[in-house]
């Protein structure tokens, strides 16, 4: 079997997809790309069992025919190669696979395709569509809340919750929350599930950050996404989210105003100073003056700024994890930034000022016991 196809085009599909592949996995054959030559189109898949990613291609070829080739020999040879065709021989009964490029001439060893894993049929799927834009934005706004810790499953992905005219997506850690509704979406039925963080990740590279429509597909326990020529698959999380609705605040009177960048750069500023284990900042409001505070007693470290800002409500003082609040002003559009208070251990709501079309956000974080 012979095939011709542009080296930097093929280099481009499988960087989309060579992400799925894990360095230390058990099945070697987890470590190929899976080639499916049909006439002129060529298909690569990559697999971890749990999440599969394809993508097509254009190509010459007058046979049909598939083969597994190691996917970081490809990947290392391509990224060496200027861009020119490569021609494909394959031997279909040994899997020797050579390439000749212009001026060279390179053999790899591939083994049987039959053993490479089957993926999971789109069976009993319900689908919608929407913009790659939105889904991109919204895994940008809440994957960094996501939980790492095994132990409660639930929280490792983000939870998926449809109603027939938007979509909401919530991450949580238990420490913070962030709740990322998209108003132009139109779905079949109200349902929910759980998608786990590392195919959102790779997802998010995957999708051009543009309107072009995506087809998003869900069965009882996979999650399918479809863009043009390429297709992720992956397994939900078998679990129950938490019921996030009872940890937001409805009531917190006061409301904190600041320069989002102001207060970002201040963050990291005074946060350089803070135990490194907790990065605790205390922040003192009184009036329009907010004070930023850290320390770290073990090695007698001490950071303090002020700000103006606006503030209506008692005068107070709440602490929190200034890197979690740095990364929750990363997900926020605009110039400015509220937080809602209430009390020093009730929990803070940041939102945006202004509000984007078709989204809304709205971020959580729990306070950390102030060190008197």
């Amino acid at each position: 079997m012979k095939f011709i196809v542009s080296s930097s085009t093929l280099l481009k599909q499988l960087q989309q997809i060579s992400g799925v592949i894990n360095s230390n996995t058990v099945l070697p054959i987890l470590e190929d790309f899976l080639f499916l030559i049909d006439k002129n189109e060529l298909t690569v898949v990559a697999t971890d069992l749990e999440t599969v990613m394809r993508v097509k291609l254009e190509v010459e070829a007058k046979e049909s025919g598939r083969i597994c080739i190691p996917a970081k020999i490809m990947m290392d040879s391509l990224k060496n190669l200027p861009d020119q065709p490569l021609t494909f021989h394959i031997d279909l009964n040994s899997f020797a696979v050579e390439i000749t490029s212009d001026n060279g001439k390179y053999k790899v060893m591939g083994e049987n395709p039959e053993n490479f894993p089957k993926e999971p049929a789109a069976d009993d799927t319900t689908s919608f569509t929407m913009a790659a834009t939105g889904l991109v934005t919204a895994i940008n706004k809440t994957l960094f809340a996501v939980s790492n810790d095994d132990l409660r499953p639930a929280m490792t992905g983000v939870f998926f919750e449809i109603a027939t005219d938007s979509l909401t997506f919530v991450a949580t850690d238990a420490h913070r929350l962030v709740k990322y509704v998209r108003t132009d979406v139109k779905c079949p039925q109200a349902d929910s599930f759980i998608v786990p963080k590392k195919p959102l990740n790779l997802l998010k590279s995957a999708l051009p950050d543009n309107d072009t429509e995506i087809k998003i597909s869900y069965s009882q326990n996979h999650f399918f996404v479809q863009h043009e020529g390429a297709q992720m698959i992956c397994r939900l999380i078998d679990a129950r989210f938490p019921d996030y609705k009872v940890v937001i605040p409805k009531d917190n009177p006061y409301r904190l105003t600041v320069v989002k960048s102001d207060f970002q750069n201040a963050l990291k500023r005074v946060g350089v100073f803070a135990n490194k284990s907790t990065n605790q900042v205390a922040l003192s409001i009184t009036g329009s003056e907010l004070q930023l505070s850290a320390q770290d007693v073990d090695f007698s470290f001490e950071g303090n700024e002020r700000m103006n800002c606006q503030y209506t409500g008692d005068d107070m003082q709440i602490a929190f994890n200034a890197k979690f609040l740095i990364e929750m002003l990363n997900a926020a559009e605009g110039d400015e930034i509220s937080i809602d208070l209430a009390t020093a251990t009730k929990a803070g709501i940041l939102k945006p000022s202004e509000k984007e079309e078709n989204e809304d956000l709205l971020m959580l974080v729990m306070p950390l016991m102030l060190n008197n």
